[in-house]
Parts: C-alpha cells; sequence; structure tokens
C-alpha cells in the first residue's frame, strides 16, 4: 500500500513550525519522524546504516506489537499497510522449556480485545522498518542513510557527522537505541554500557515451509489460532510466534551463557552463527532444539536490567532522548518498539500546539511528565516478566508452575474473567493504554491554561506599559 499523508488527514497543525533533527533511524526514530510531519514540522533523521538495504537487514527477526501500539498506526493512517504485513494474535500457549509440558494456554476473546482497542499483531522487524520508512519519507521527512553523527554540541544544538558536515536544529531528538550518544550527553555518562549483563538474548527465523514439511513442528506452524508459544525454564526461556508477509516463524531466546565469549558484544547488524547459539541454549525440549537447528539470520545482544534514566531532556530544554535511548527494557521486550511509537505520538500532539519558540522546552518537559510513570511502570512489568520466565528452580518456581497447571486442569485460560482482578487490570492498563488521549488530557488540563495564563500576563504588562507611558508623557 502507498502511504499518502493528505489521504489520511492529520491533526491539529502547529501554529509555528521548526526544524527536528533525528539521530537514529530505527522504529523510534522513523516513527517520530513521521509523527512530527503529521502536525507540520520539518524533520531530517540520521541513520548511521550505509544504504536503505542494509539498514533493513540489520533489521532482524521478528517484532510483537501490542494493542497499544497497533492502535496508533492505525490511527495514523497505517492499518491497511499493516495488515498486509503481519498477523492477528488470537491465543498464547505456556510451556516447560526443558520438557515441553503444557502449562496453560489462552484465547483472546473478541470483546476483550474491542475494549483495550487495537490488535495483538505479529511481523518480521525489516517489514515494520519499511513500512515506517516509506510512510516517514512520503509524508516528508528527509532521511539520510550511511551518516554517522561523530559528537554533539547540546548548547549550540548541533551535531557534527562523519562526513565532516554539521547539521544544526531547533530540537535535537536521540532515537539512537540504548548505547545512545545524545543519552550520555544528557546524563553524563554511559548508563547502559556500564550495566552488568543480566543473559543474552538471540532473536531469529525459522523458515515456514521447513516447520510445515517436519511432523514434530508442523502443530507449532498450523493452529486454529494464531499462537504465541512461550516456553519458561531454569536461567532460560523461549518465545515463538508466525509472523506475515513472508510466513515465517519467529523465534526468541533469553539464556544464561553457558559459555564465555558471546557477552562481549552486541550483534544486531551481523549475522551470528546460528551454532553459537545451539551451544548457549542448554537443555530444552526436543522442539525448541529442532527451530532452533533450522534458524536462518540470528542476532544477538546483551540483556540488561537498567535502573530509570534520570532526565530525558537536556538543561538547554532542546534536546531529549526516546524509544530505547530513554527507556532501557530488557532486549528482546514486547513493549520495546510500543514505547517508542508511544513517545513519537505523544511527542507530536505536544508539538501540533506549538505557536511560539518559549513553548519548545515547556513542552519537552511536559514530555517527560507525561511519559515518565506510564515507561516506569511498563519497564518494571518488562524486567518482571523476563524474571517470571527465567525463573531458577526451587520453591518459587514450583508454586508458580502448579499453579498454571491448576487453573488448566479446571479449564480456565491464564487471563480470562476468572482470574484474579487486579491481574486482570493490569492487562488492560498495559495494552488498553492511548499514549495520544493522554496527550490531549495534559494539553486541556495543564497546557491551555499554561498558555491563558501566559497570555493574561502579557496582557497585564501591556496595559501597565501603555499607563506608564500615558504618565510620562503628561510629565
Amino acid at each position: 500500500m502507498i502511504f499518502d499523508i493528505t489521504s489520511h488527514p492529520a491533526y491539529e497543525q502547529a501554529g509555528l513550525a521548526i526544524d527536528f533533527l533525528i539521530v537514529g533511524g530505527g522504529i523510534a526514530g522513523l516513527s517520530c519522524a513521521l509523527a512530527l510531519r503529521r502536525v507540520g514540522h520539518r524533520v531530517v533523521v540520521l541513520e548511521q546504516r550505509g544504504s536503505v538495504q542494509t539498514a533493513k537487514q540489520a533489521s532482524r527477526g521478528g517484532i510483537r506489537l501490542p494493542p497499544n501500539v497497533s492502535k496508533i498506526l492505525f490511527h495514523w493512517g497505517l492499518e491497511e499497510a499493516l495488515r498486509a504485513i503481519s498477523v492477528s494474535s488470537q491465543a498464547m500457549e505456556i510451556e516447560k522449556y526443558e520438557t515441553g509440558e503444557l502449562l496453560g494456554t489462552h484465547i483472546w476473546e473478541e470483546e476483550i480485545i474491542k475494549e483495550i482497542g487495537g490488535e495483538y499483531l505479529f511481523c518480521h522487524h525489516s517489514d515494520l522498518w519499511h513500512l515506517l520508512l516509506d510512510a516517514a519519507t512520503r509524508a516528508g521527512a528527509e532521511v539520510h542513510t550511511g551518516v554517522k553523527v561523530l559528537s554533539v554540541d547540546c548548547d549550540d544544538r548541533h551535531v557534527r557527522l562523519s562526513t565532516g558536515a554539521t547539521l544544526r536544529a531547533d530540537v535535537i531528538v536521540g532515537a539512537d537505541g540504548c548505547s545512545s550518544l545524545i543519552q550520555q550527553k544528557i546524563a553524563g555518562k554511559d548508563v547502559y554500557g556500564s550495566a552488568p549483563t543480566h543473559c543474552l538474548f538471540y532473536n531469529t527465523i525459522v523458515p515456514g515451509d521447513i516447520m510445515q514439511q517436519d511432523s514434530d513442528l508442523v502443530s507449532l506452524y498450523n493452529r486454529k489460532h494464531e499462537t504465541m508459544f512461550m516456553w519458561i525454564g531454569h536461567n532460560a526461556s523461549a518465545i515463538g510466534f508466525r509472523v506475515g508477509g513472508k510466513d515465517d516463524f519467529a523465534l526468541h531466546f533469553w539464556v544464561q551463557p553457558t559459555q564465555t565469549g558471546p557477552r562481549d558484544g552486541d550483534c544486531w547488524g551481523a549475522d551470528i552463527d546460528p551454532k553459537e547459539m545451539l551451544r548457549q541454549l542448554g537443555h530444552c525440549e526436543p522442539r525448541l532444539l529442532k527451530l532452533a537447528q533450522h534458524a536462518t539470520s540470528t542476532a544477538r545482544v546483551q540483556v540488561k536490567v537498567v535502573p530509570p534514566l534520570e532526565n530525558w531532556v537536556h538543561r538547554n530544554g532542546r534536546i531529549l532522548v526516546i524509544g530505547e535511548a530513554a527507556h532501557l527494557l530488557p532486549a528482546g521486550s514486547i513493549q520495546g518498539g510500543a514505547l517508542a511509537v508511544e513517545d513519537s505520538a505523544v511527542l507530536a500532539k505536544l508539538f501540533s500546539h506549538l505557536r511560539s519558540e518559549d513553548q519548545i522546552a515547556t513542552f519537552l518537559n511536559a514530555f517527560q511528565d507525561l511519559r515518565e510513570d506510564r515507561c516506569a511502570s511498563v519497564v518494571s512489568s518488562e524486567q518482571g516478566n523476563l524474571l517470571f520466565q527465567m525463573m531458577p528452580h526451587g520453591p518459587q518456581q514450583e508454586q508458580r508452575d502448579s499453579a498454571m497447571r491448576a487453573r488448566y486442569a479446571e479449564g480456565r485460560g491464564l487471563f480470562e474473567t476468572g482470574a484474579p482482578a487486579e491481574q486482570w487490570e493490569q492487562i488492560k492498563e498495559l495494552f488498553g493504554y492511548d499514549a495520544e488521549e493522554q496527550a490531549d488530557d495534559w494539553w486541556i488540563k495543564w497546557g491551555l491554561l499554561r498558555e491563558r495564563a501566559k497570555e493574561r500576563s502579557r496582557e497585564m504588562d501591556e496595559q501597565m506599559n501603555a499607563r506608564f507611558s500615558a504618565i510620562a508623557q503628561r510629565l
């Protein structure tokens, strides 16, 4: 589908259009570029990978898009294009990593999906990246590949490139991932690099045609309900799901390294030998092992549990970080791409109200105020999910497994209405969140009041100046 911004009217257009420079051309950078163009701002994106093709190749594996992000992309006019590259999740199963024992299932009820809005979608990471690139460029964003940012001058709001050129903007956005150069300038240190490694994350793809020809694997690929599979084990976990577009099967592994060496660096942009991944998996059930043996393109990153970043906005009020540069989620988290798109939607909503330069710092700081609690809650939830999935053998793990077995034996789903009310409310809060609605609420409750107060203050100043002028003329 060709994206045409004119066929999908944007929100309120900014009264003052300014220049945004976005460092990083991944999901966060491209979604931010598209969102800001939709409200009328000028946008340049800098991506260090050498070409569109190499950038797409580096965007590896599968990605899960929860309802809180799919609803935003639908609102932006991308529903048809997104559906063309994805499949909609209808169910999930949880099994033991070591044995394949089925611990529980859940089928998403249609009324629940309607209640939280959006859909739970699975696609190739590269397909989503290309969709956003196409939408952003057609909306008027300039995207430059093969451009590495060497340094950032926060006070003068400019970046120096590997080409020797210098670019300046009204606002610089760091969308350059967890090892963000912009983040380091704001925080004054390398927050991610200095954190210890918790485990390794492998992201790979298994060809669907191979699975359909294998009697052991075909049941994972062909299901009445489109299913996500989760394997939970001792210091190890895996997730598998079918992805749209090429009818492949995405496979994610989180493992404690059993051998030294692989923790030396992250490798999103280069193929890892699948044999390395196999050596790290430990003892796993036969289907998982067979899936891993059929894996093709594989990426590896370190998983770190990092404390929240204190400041997302530089003290000058013109530079900020979004996405993984701001929210240090464990690699492979379902909300990784979702928080980035939420950030983009909120930032654009705020800057759709821009009328004067003195609002810029206010809006950037409001962005952090608006997003901080939500993102801290999501990061905490994702860290807890990872610990739940990789829980080591012991009393707590036995209690977890026994509770799921009992629910399954009773014929109850993992998250059906019979589950504890608190648990279900957490799911609705997580997936039903509407980032754009939250930004609108802030503007109505606080933004307009501030602007009216400033306007009233200006009027009073003008009245006082007029009176002093009149008095001076009479003297």
